[in-house]
């Protein structure tokens, strides 16, 4: 028997936010990031829903591929490059773009060129140190991939470390080393992730590159996507499997972590941390039942959770609980989380159904 735990992708919400990304953009092009399988979406299901994207971007060759398998014909990038012989032939045989952050690379590129359909994207790094030529190199490494064949002149892209906070002067300080060192350079440029379209839109140059935004959610502390006119993209959901009349004093769950405060009505729900629905939730976290709130009581264990049904009515077995998305921003609970909603999102596991709406 099915546990009638689902997470609903909403393909037109995804459509609609692509529109809203596109309006924020101001006329770049916008490569859609959907990496980690479409960031807990399905990659196929989210390729496919936004064909109107300029390009795509993934992380894995794995990815790559499975984003061609659904149809897209497309540019489509591979943010951390090849690390190998093997990385670097699927990446002709699949004529991916690629990102370029370290010497080994620019070696390889030298000896064995890239397809006519391929593009380079030279990263540099302006402050982040994660990936990337130390930004002085900017020069240098643009003359070594000079001789590299492939589509166009290479794209010059760096990344934000601090985009999601306004005031904090490091994007600002990001950004003009980047201008300083590419000077000159007609090359294309691509800087701004979602948070920096919301906050930098002077960073959006001839690429945007915005992930979370497409979902539906806010990059930014303590806003959700409905302030920039966006719909979330997946709802997870699951279903009442029992009610329980506990009395004062009973405790609920694993640790006995929870005591009723008073005679109350307790619901045990289908979902835990082997869904993804994270264990370190607080006792208050909101849910919806039937659409209306209720809160977590206890722990949350590996397949079940326990609610607190005051003031609520009627509820029986079968009746549905919402525990992000339509009604519930995942922002929110994110907060209750201690946690991102990126890390909620991509950590719905493999058995929760994706149903598409």
């Amino acid at each position: 028997m099915s546990r009638n735990t689902v997470a609903r992708v909403d393909l037109q919400a995804l459509q609609h936010n692509l529109g809203v990304v596109k309006g924020l953009a101001r006329g770049s092009a916008v490569v859609c990031v959907i990496k980690a399988d479409g960031y807990g979406h399905g990659i196929r299901r989210v390729a496919s829903a936004l064909d109107k994207a300029d390009q795509f971007a993934v992380a894995t060759p794995g990815e790559a591929r499975a984003v061609r398998d659904a149809g897209w014909t497309g540019p489509l990038l591979l943010l951390e490059g090849f690390s190998d012989g093997d990385d670097f032939d699927v990446a002709r045989q699949l004529d991916l773009d690629l990102v370029v952050h370290h010497q080994g690379q620019v070696e390889a590129l030298r000896s064995r060129g890239v397809t006519p359909r391929q593009r380079l994207w030279l990263k540099l790094d302006t402050g982040m140190h994660r990936l990337g030529f130390p930004a002085r190199d900017a020069e240098a490494v643009l003359e070594a991939l000079h001789p590299v064949a492939g589509r166009d002149m290479p794209v010059l892209m760096s990344h934000f470390a601090c985009a999601d906070e306004p005031s904090n002067p490091m994007t600002s300080q990001q950004l003009s080393l980047f201008d300083q060192v590419t000077q000159g350079h007609p090359n294309p440029q691509s800087l701004a992730n979602s948070a920096a379209i919301l906050n930098f839109p002077d960073s959006c140059r001839d690429f945007v590159r915005p992930g979370i935004l497409l979902y539906g959610i806010s990059p930014l502390p303590g806003q959700t996507a409905a302030a920039h006119g966006l719909k979330p993209a997946m709802t997870l959901a699951c279903e009442i499997v029992a009610v329980n009349q506990c009395r004062a004093g009973d405790r609920v769950g694993y640790g006995a972590a929870f005591t009723c405060p008073s005679d109350m009505l307790v619901g045990v729900a289908a979902i835990g941390y082997g869904d993804g629905y994270p264990r370190h939730l607080r006792d208050g976290a909101p849910v919806l039942v039937n659409g209306r709130t209720a809160t977590l009581a206890g722990r949350v264990s590996m397949d079940l959770i326990t609610l607190d049904l005051h003031g609520q009515q009627g509820v029986s077995a079968g009746d549905q609980v919402t525990l992000w998305g339509e009604g519930l921003p995942v922002e929110q609970v994110a907060e209750w989380a201690g946690s991102i909603p990126y890390e909620l999102i991509c950590g719905v596991t493999g058995r929760v159904d994706r149903l598409e709406t």
